[in-house]
């Protein structure tokens, strides 16, 4: 397998059958069915890119979830939202510091020539590749627009 991510999920799947982790187990062949469906329709091996771009989706749908949970009343299954989100940021690469992205963004803005605003897609074009998996694209947009928008670009 080409991703090293996968195989640890793997291998937590049969700690976590072995143990009788009922909700564990759950999560994690949850989480290993979601990164096959990519693999499917994609129609080839994941890099550990690739899975952490699942990876990262899923934990964002889970935390949103909680928080309809919890608006709701219904702290059981925002209780179980969160731990499946922590479970799951395990296999989720180090995080960029904001240092690091901002680097990233110069370098795409110069890369791109972008002088404005209007140029934000050519540098997020050139800019999510290079974080996918390790950095929230909602951070992403904000550091390229204030750089844009700014005296630096």
């Amino acid at each position: 397998m080409a991703s090293t991510i996968l195989d640890a999920l793997l291998a937590d799947i049969k700690t976590a059958m072995k143990a009788q982790e009922k909700e564990k187990l759950l999560s994690l062949r949850t989480l290993h069915a979601e990164i096959k469906n990519l693999e499917l329709i994609e129609q080839k091996e994941l890099s550990d890119g690739n899975v952490a771009g699942v990876i990262a989706k899923a934990i964002k749908q889970r935390a949103e979830s909680a928080e309809q949970f919890k608006a709701a009343g219904r702290t059981d299954l925002a209780d179980r939202e969160e731990f499946q989100s922590g479970l799951f940021t395990k296999y989720l690469p180090a995080q960029l510091s904001k240092e690091e992205i901002e680097a990233i963004v110069t370098a795409a803005i110069a890369e791109a020539g972008a002088v404005g605003r209007q140029d934000m897609g050519k540098v997020m074009k050139l800019v999510m590749p290079q974080v996918k998996g390790k950095a929230d694209g909602k951070i992403i947009n904000e550091v390229v627009a204030a750089k844009l928008s700014g005296p630096q670009a």
